[in-house]
């Protein structure tokens, strides 16, 4: 047995021998790992080592050290007389070896969507900061948590989505063409934009700023974007990040306002004067960068992708669209001077099916009628308790529900953990809210009277829904019941838009497309020559009807109520209105489906049929 034992290394103890081997470092890659501190003969030295020694009297010249190769960019080169493109383009690929050795172990997540997704240590910095680990308990679909059990994901794990998906469409971008000349600084400045782009969500997501934030404060325009601004701006400024991102190459201010414009758009006066190029970060001829993290042109964008995998994944619906393939076929053309993310002709069905999971995703989970419901009841509870929770802001100032996006100290404090303090509370302040949300547990919620649509689109605030409220109230039908009185406030009545992201407008007309046989060539690709069964309209209007009162009789004259109303407001009839009130329906001739071409394989004794059971039905209501 003995000799089958491993002798001892020459001159080892045995203790020695056992030693886990230390890593081993080249002293190349210590001596590049120290750049920071070469003089111009270390600079020099390091372009001979990459056979870029014909450079040397030029850097020499110039006086370039180890500091200025950080900001060292094409244009640069060209100025101290490297006129070839080709030249230009082999120094600064040499030079982003420096960063690569440079850069510290990066952290790497296990996503569900995406795998494993590694991030670069700023980006670290930033997660690691109370401002975005308050995304953790905002939960991404609001209340449609409350009517899917699995969509319990939330803001935080969606921001590292988009960070790792706008890192890796711009890296293919910039693999696939070197051209277009993307630094370091760019690509980190984009993984930025896609991390902190949501930082500015309140509770409950979207209700928050689409739903509560209007009711509370009417007379001011607010969206999460603009909170995204001041809380990215909170987050660099409270942690100290800009020496951080100063040490990583980024240049300030300039890259913060990069980042920033990605985000929410042109900042400042620019933008309101209508500009030709309104964005300061970056110059027009990298226009490309501004349609990875929020696309204004067509809504193509690595938000989306992430929300549309990652929903899906949480709500157990299909997604039809693979981003993965759309990252193949990515590539930057000159579109009208200027320069756009552009994909293959043959991949305009993938985007029309993008843009039509979108849609399912709003008609089946995002807008569902008892999701909506819980919605509109917790903004009810949030409104009645909204003076009843301080939050304190900057130097002890006391904020409100709806003040804390004044104050980004405050909003700071304001998550989904809200509606638990409300729920959880003995305040006789918050009794009322407390009861709403006590409903929302105990399931006692508002009750769906039905869905209508509008002939034309109709544009409403909150007055026209007063008013229409007051008018539902009123549509008793003539042989309706007498002993149910219902008031206004016994309706809620919504208006919800559903299209393809940019109203009525087809997106795809705003995508350029190239084909194999010039890819640098960029055109555009028309709905008629895709397909004839592709969508004629891409926006539609659902109006929708809610009553507070959940008993049967009340409940069943206000179905009728409903009906009698979209009668009244030349409103399609709702979809079950023949169940609900089939001694009315036939009073309106639009609502005949022999009247609205859709009788195409009925018979002409089943036309008669439904004529005589109309005729039965006004006999039998005004006998």
């Amino acid at each position: 047995m003995d000799n089958r034992k491993r002798p001892f290394d020459g001159g080892l103890s045995p203790d020695e021998s056992f030693k886990t081997p230390e890593k081993k470092v080249s002293a190349v890659r210590l001596q590049d790992s120290d750049y920071m501190q070469w003089g111009v003969e270390e600079t020099c030295r390091y372009l001979r080592r990459e056979d870029l020694g014909e450079f040397e009297d030029t850097f020499r010249a110039q006086k370039i050290t180890g500091v200025g190769l950080r900001y060292l960019n094409d244009s640069d080169l060209e100025k101290i007389g490297i006129e070839s493109l080709g030249d230009r383009l082999r120094i600064i690929h040499s030079l982003r070896k420096l960063w690569q050795i440079t850069a510290e172990p990066s952290k790497v997540f296990n996503d569900p969507i995406h795998g494993h997704v590694e991030l670069h240590p700023l980006l670290i910095k930033i997660i690691d900061t109370p401002q975005f680990q308050r995304l953790r308990n905002l939960k991404q679909l609001g209340g449609t948590y409350l009517v899917f059990p699995g969509a319990c994901h939330n803001r935080f794990e969606h921001s590292i989505g988009v960070g790792h998906l706008a890192g890796r469409l711009v890296q293919a971008l910039n693999e696939r063409q070197p051209e277009l000349l993307i630094s370091r600084r760019d690509i980190l400045c984009v993984q930025i934009a896609g991390l902190c782009h949501d930082l500015g969500h309140g509770p409950f997501s979207h209700m928050f700023d689409g739903m509560f934030i209007p009711r509370a404060r009417p007379g001011i325009s607010w969206k999460h974007e603009t909170a995204s601004l001041a809380m990215f701006d909170y987050l660099v400024n409270d942690n100290g990040l800009k020496k951080e991102m100063e040490h990583h190459g980024l240049v300030l201010p300039e890259d913060l306002d990069f980042i920033k414009e990605q985000i929410a758009g042109p900042q400042g006066s620019e933008a309101a004067k209508g500009q030709k190029w309104p964005y300061k970060g970056r110059r027009e001829e990298k226009s490309f960068l501004y349609e990875i993290v929020a696309n204004k042109r067509n809504g193509i964008d690595v938000d989306k992708w992430d929300y549309f995998a990652r929903d899906c994944y949480h709500l157990g619906i299909q997604n039809n669209f693979d981003y993965r393939r759309f990252l193949k076929f990515a590539r930057v053309c000159d579109v009208e001077g200027q320069k756009h993310i552009c994909t293959r002709d043959k991949e305009v069905g993938n985007l029309y099916d993008m843009f039509h999971t979108r849609n399912c995703l709003h008609r089946r989970a995002y807008q569902h009628k008892v999701g909506h419901i819980i919605e509109i009841m917790i903004t009810e509870a949030f409104l009645k308790a909204d003076k009843h929770i301080p939050l304190t802001g900057s130097g002890g100032k006391s904020f409100t529900l709806s003040t804390a996006i004044d104050d980004m100290v405050a909003y700071t404090k304001l998550t989904d953990y809200v509606f638990e303090q409300i729920l959880n509370s003995s305040s006789d302040d918050l009794k009322e809210a407390r009861q709403i949300l006590r409903n929302i547990v105990y399931r006692r919620l508002y009750k769906c009277l039905g869905q209508a649509q509008a002939d034309e689109p109709i544009t409403v605030n909150q007055e026209t829904l007063h008013r229409w409220e007051e008018k539902l109230a009123k549509s008793i039908p003539q042989n309706g019941p007498q002993d149910v009185c219902l008031q206004p406030e016994d309706f809620v009545v919504r208006v919800i838009n559903m299209d393809y992201g940019m109203k009525e407008q087809n997106p795809i007309n705003n995508v350029r497309f190239y084909c194999k046989d010039d890819p640098t060539k960029a055109f555009q690709i028309r709905k008629n020559q895709v397909s004839k069964l592709l969508p004629e309209q891409f926006t539609e209007q659902h109006i929708r009807a809610y009553c507070k009162k959940t008993d049967k009789k009340s409940l069943d004259a206000a179905k009728k109520q409903f009906v009698q109303w979209c009668m009244d407001m030349n409103f399609s009839k709702p979809q079950d209105g023949d169940i609900i009130a089939p001694e009315l329906t036939p009073l309106k001739k639009s609502w005949s489906s022999t009247n609205e071409g859709e009788h195409g394989g009925i018979s002409s004794q089943g036309r008669s049929a439904s004529a005589n059971g109309q005729e039965k039905a006004k006999t039998k209501l005004f006998k």
